[in-house]
């Protein structure tokens, strides 16, 4: 076993031969959209982006699914096939999985993938120096509680219905053609969370700029009418004890944004500054979004500072 749970990386690594790891990861959670089709998609693009995290390749997923009997089988038909075209289009095969009878629908994936051990990327290692980039907007769960609230639909909501549907792998293999010295990807814990996770685990501070941290469209506008999801009031709470705010822009408003926990969301990758310059380059020939939105600095492990 090279890794396990100890710094909260993406996926464990388990050692196979001298030239190469298994990568281990398992999520799966309840619809995010009301489409079966979307959501079979965006559940498996978020199962199988913790394996591009770490700059592997999936090889194989396992279906996991919970769904009441009430649905049917043409709802539940749906979910597998969004999810096994995710799998498909990432090049890994779906090799089974499992179903139960629930009364609230889940769905997800359990990925194995592959990397060479040396080549391993983890959400440590960031230096003092580097700079940070975000390879897609945030504001996916704000945008969700919008149209569970009715003021969005997912047809006017469809740009971040495909952001959480795109696979990181364009942005996976732009980041291990350059070599990074960290990178996690922007999930549940939201973008201060997981970067609070990568500074502490690598012993530094980091900072972020406000300005430069891609939005979706009225994502900042809905966080200010308090139309958040439920648990945006505990990050906001738990990011504020390792949070300090020299922006001229409203902390209580953007720390909704900031904290906001994404599904699917994009990369959050560490690298040394004379590399930069090649990492955009590499994002954007791909078509990723290639947002420098910060850095990593000497300080406190785990604090952050936006500016």
């Amino acid at each position: 076993m090279l890794l396990g749970f100890e710094t909260s990386d993406d996926a464990a690594v388990y050692q196979l031969a001298p030239d190469m790891a298994a990568l281990l990861t398992v999520d799966f959670f309840t619809p995010i959209v009301d489409d079966p089709y979307d959501f079979g998609r965006i559940a498996a693009a978020n199962s199988l982006s913790d394996i591009y995290a770490m700059g592997g390749r999936p090889l194989t997923a396992m279906n996991l699914l919970a769904f009441p009997c009430s649905l049917g089988p043409d709802v539940v038909g749906e979910v597998v096939r969004g999810g096994a075209e995710k799998v498909a289009e990432a090049g890994a095969v779906t090799v089974g999985g499992h179903t139960i009878d629930d009364k609230e629908p889940k769905f997800g994936l359990s990925v194995m993938g592959v990397v060479h051990p040396d080549k391993v990327v983890r959400n440590i290692g960031a230096r003092p120096g580097d700079v940070l980039f975000l390879t897609k907007p945030l504001g996916t769960g704000v945008i969700a509680t919008a149209i569970k609230q009715g003021l969005e639909t997912e047809q006017s909501a469809r740009e971040v219905v495909e952001s959480m549907a795109a696979l990181n792998r364009l942005a996976s293999e732009a980041m291990v053609e350059v070599g990074v010295h960290a990178a996690t990807d922007v999930t549940g814990f939201g973008l201060l969370g997981h970067l609070h996770e990568m500074a502490e685990g690598s012993g530094v501070a980091a900072w972020l700029c406000a300005d430069d941290v891609p939005l979706f469209d009225r994502a900042l506008d809905y966080a200010a009418d308090g139309v958040i999801p439920g648990r945006t009031h505990d990050l906001v709470s738990w990011s504020r004890e390792f949070t300090e705010w020299h922006a001229d822009e409203d902390a209580s408003t953007w720390l909704r944004v900031l904290a906001d926990p994404q599904t699917s969301g994009g990369l959050l990758v560490a690298v040394v500054p004379e590399r930069a310059d090649a990492l955009a380059n590499a994002l954007a020939t791909r078509g990723v979004l290639a947002a420098l939105i910060g850095g990593i600095a000497e300080g406190g492990a785990g604090r952050v500072t936006v500016r």
